[in-house]
């Protein structure tokens, strides 16, 4: 089974709603993590050259 990112981001989106939904604190964990997973994969073709 191929994961792509593509696929990926909807499902991480999902889960940190629901998260954020039941424990309302975790939301400024959950954005910073989001989006430095986000900042990751997009600049790591960039890095291994």
């Amino acid at each position: 089974m191929d994961i792509n990112i593509v696929y990926l981001q909807p499902f991480v989106a999902l889960v940190a709603g629901i998260l954020i939904l039941a424990i309302p604190r975790l939301l400024n964990v959950i954005v910073a993590l989001y989006l430095i997973v986000i900042g990751i994969t997009g600049l790591w073709p960039h890095l291994l050259h």
